[in-house]
């Protein structure tokens, strides 16, 4: 009961990101916070809270040292997940953007796996082109469809996270290297404010705005990964990414609690398809993976 409830409050966590994001991005024609600055305030303030709870909990003390856990490519990509996801949801709906940003990240890890010479069998297979077929309708031209530019950049958000996923496996404190590449990400802080200078971008925000985006990085991004770090410990990296298969609901339900938005008949079927695909195709590798084994 301790472990489902922990997990439970690290994916309410993971989703309430896309809620504040959505809340403080995309107010309509008053928003709370501009983008750029919502970007800077949630990656400053996971950067403290990660590590604050480095210092507290001792995490690579001993085998490492301070700021040479991480990389510079992974605090990139860290970095382009976290803008791209901020701009997104100027005009992204909550639910939608948490379906692509899943779909995408899951993309990008399948794909690695089958350039690196995986297999997948035709259960799998069935899977996959399910939910690739579930997301092309997604995004497709029509009246519910989301904005073909925030989708786009909802799709690198999940690209950038994927490959930030694919660089962190297999580090011996998780921890520690994401505390180093949130402190990391800063530094490409600058030059994102010099674009938005040059672009002549209005940079805004109300208290209630940086307040949302300091939860979001301090909250729902540096608890929730600490927590999911101690999570995957002990359910495992497959039974991990079928647990992620609740998040795009939850943060659906989310915006219907707390941004007022409604359910599209395209939401739900492309949601059943793409979260049902990618579950046959995880638990079909996982089959695969252990009648190799045995």
């Amino acid at each position: 009961m301790r472990l489902f409830l922990i997990t439970s409050l690290t994916m309410i966590a993971f989703a309430a990101n896309s809620v504040l994001a959505r809340i403080a991005n995309g107010s309509g024609d008053a928003p709370l916070i501009d983008p750029a600055s919502y970007s800077a305030i949630r990656l400053i303030s996971g950067a403290i809270m990660l590590a604050l709870l480095v210092e507290l909990t001792g995490s690579g003390s001993a085998r490492s040292p301070r700021f040479q856990s991480g990389s510079w490519a992974s605090a990139f990509a860290l970095f382009a997940y976290a803008v791209a996801f901020s701009y997104a949801y100027v005009a992204l709906e909550t639910g939608i953007g948490a379906l692509i940003l899943f779909a995408c990240v899951q993309a990008t890890m399948i794909g690695w796996a089958l350039k690196e010479g995986d297999r997948p069998s035709w259960l799998e297979w069935l899977g996959l082109a399910t939910a690739f077929g579930a997301f092309i309708w997604l995004v497709s031209p029509g009246l519910s469809a989301p904005e073909p530019w925030a989708a786009a950049l909802m799709a690198v958000s999940g690209v950038a996270w994927g490959a930030y996923s694919l660089r962190g496996r297999g580090l011996p404190d998780p921890l520690k290297a994401t505390a180093d590449n949130f402190v990391r990400s800063s530094v490409f802080l600058i030059p994102l404010g010099a674009i938005v200078l040059l672009t002549g971008e209005a940079a805004h925000s109300s208290g209630r705005g940086a307040v949302l985006a300091a939860i979001s990085g301090a909250v729902t991004s540096g608890l929730g990964y600490a927590l999911w770090y101690r999570v995957l410990r002990q359910i495992g990296a497959t039974q991990g990414a079928i647990v992620q298969l609740t998040v795009p609901v939850i943060a659906a339900v989310g915006g219907t609690l707390f941004a007022a938005e409604g359910w599209s008949l395209r939401l739900v079927v492309s949601s059943l398809l793409i979260l049902g695909g990618v579950a046959v195709a995880i638990l079909a590798k996982q089959h695969r993976t252990r009648r190799r084994a045995g």
